[in-house]
C-alpha cells in the first residue's frame, strides 16, 4: 500500500492540492490570452498578486481571487466523487457536469469542446454529430483535444494516492464523455497520475516528474483502445521537452519563455499540459512559484497555472499555499474547498489503508 504518512498529513495535502489550483486559477484569470512580454511591461515584472481580469479576458468581470471554470468544474468533480463515495460512475459524472453547465455562473467561460457537448446532451441531440466533417465520418481531429478533461483532473489522483493506475483509469472516465481521444486522456492521466505521486511521503520534484510521464503513457494507451485515435504530438514527448527547457532555465522567468517557445501554451492539451508540468519543475515544486510561473507564461495561463498548482500543492501541502491569498479565494468563492478536501481525504484514507 501506499505510504501518504497518518490521516492529518494526507489531508493537509489534499488541501493544498485544491487550494493551489484555485490560487493559480483565480492568479492566471488575470493574464488570460496576453504574451510574456505584455505581462512583464503591465505588471513591471512577473504578477505575483490576485487581480480582476480585465475586459479583454475570458474572466472579465470576475473579482480578484474568483475562480475561473476550470477549477469550478474540478469542484464538481470532487463534490461527485464525495457523493458516490470514490466509486463515481460516467452517467453520474455527466449529470454532474449537466448541474454545473446549467447552474454555475462559471459555465459561461465553457471551453470549446465541452460546451456543444454539455449543450447536445441536455437538448438530447446525437452528441456523435458534434464535430463532424460536412458527411465525413471522422470527427475533427482537434474536437477533443482541448484541455478540458485535464483541468479539472487532480480530484482523481486526490483520491488514489500512490495508485498512478487507479488514478489514470479515473482520469479516462471522467474525460470520455467530452474530451474521448487518446491526446485529451494522455493529458488528464499526465496530470491526475502527478498529483496521486505527490501525496506519497517522500515524493520530489523528480518523483513526481516521473509520475507525469507514465500517467500520459498509460492515458494514451487507454484513450487510444477505448476512444479515438487522433492525429496529433505526443503529450510524453512535449512534457520530455518542457522538463528539459525548465531545467536548462536560468530563473523563472527564462523557463516560461523557453517552454512557451518549445511546447507553447494555448488551449490545446499538448501544449498546456506540458507547460504545466514544465513549469512545476521550474518551481522546484513550490506552490507560489508554480503558480507564478503559470500566471505570467500567457495564452491558456489560468488552466495552465491551476494545473501545475495542483501538482505543487499536492506535494507540500497547504503549509506552502500563502494563507491571505487562500483566504482571498476563500472569501470570494461560494465552494468550501476545506469540506471538500474533507469529503476526499476519506475516500483517500479509506484506499491507502
Amino acid at each position: 500500500m501506499p505510504d501518504v504518512g497518518n490521516r492529518e498529513r494526507l489531508h493537509d495535502h489534499i488541501l493544498g492540492s485544491l487550494a493551489a489550483a484555485a490560487l493559480g486559477d483565480a492568479m492566471g484569470a488575470a493574464t488570460e490570452q496576453h504574451a510574456i512580454p505584455e505581462i512583464l511591461e503591465e505588471y513591471g515584472g512577473l504578477l505575483r498578486e490576485l487581480l480582476a481580469p480585465s475586459s479583454d479576458t475570458f474572466s472579465g468581470g470576475n473579482l480578484p481571487g474568483q475562480i475561473t471554470d476550470d477549477t469550478s468544474q474540478m469542484f464538481a468533480l470532487a463534490e461527485s466523487l464525495i457523493e458516490a463515495n470514490g466509486d463515481l460512475t460516467e452517467d453520474a459524472w455527466v449529470q454532474k457536469l449537466l448541474h454545473w453547465s446549467q447552474t454555475s455562473p462559471m459555465a459561461r467561460m465553457m471551453g470549446p469542446t465541452t460546451k456543444p457537448l454539455l449543450e447536445a446532451i441536455a437538448a438530447g441531440e446525437d452528441t456523435a454529430s458534434i464535430g463532424r466533417v460536412g458527411t465525413s465520418t471522422r470527427k475533427l481531429t482537434s474536437f477533443g483535444t482541448t484541455n478540458g478533461a485535464a483541468m479539472r483532473i487532480a480530484p482523481a489522483g486526490l483520491v488514489y494516492p500512490g495508485d498512478l493506475e487507479g488514478a489514470v483509469r479515473l482520469a479516462w472516465l471522467t474525460a470520455r464523455p467530452t474530451h474521448d481521444t487518446q491526446i485529451a486522456s494522455s493529458g488528464a492521466g499526465a496530470i491526475a497520475a502527478g498529483v496521486a505521486q505527490a501525496l506519497t511521503t517522500g515524493a520530489d520534484v523528480y518523483a513526481v516528474a516521473q509520475a507525469c510521464l507514465w500517467g500520459a503513457r498509460r492515458g494514451e494507451e487507454i484513450g487510444a483502445a477505448e476512444g479515438r485515435l487522433v492525429a496529433g504530438p505526443s503529450v510524453t514527448r512535449r512534457i520530455e521537452i518542457a522538463i528539459d527547457e525548465a531545467l536548462r532555465s536560468r530563473d523563472l522567468e527564462d523557463a516560461l519563455r523557453r517552454i512557451e517557445a518549445s511546447v507553447g501554451n494555448s488551449v490545446m492539451t499538448v501544449e498546456s499540459v506540458p507547460a504545466a508540468v514544465g513549469i512545476f519543475v521550474a518551481a522546484a515544486g513550490d506552490p507560489l512559484e508554480t503558480v507564478v510561473g503559470g500566471t505570467n507564461i500567457g495564452n491558456d495561463s489560468d488552466t495552465i497555472a491551476a494545473m501545475a498548482g495542483s501538482l505543487a500543492g499536492a506535494l507540500r501541502g497547504i503549509t506552502a499555499v500563502p494563507p491571505d491569498l487562500f483566504d482571498t479565494v476563500k472569501a470570494v468563492n461560494s465552494e468550501d474547498i476545506e469540506g471538500l478536501a474533507d469529503g476526499l481525504t476519506e475516500i483517500a484514507w479509506r484506499r491507502s489503508r
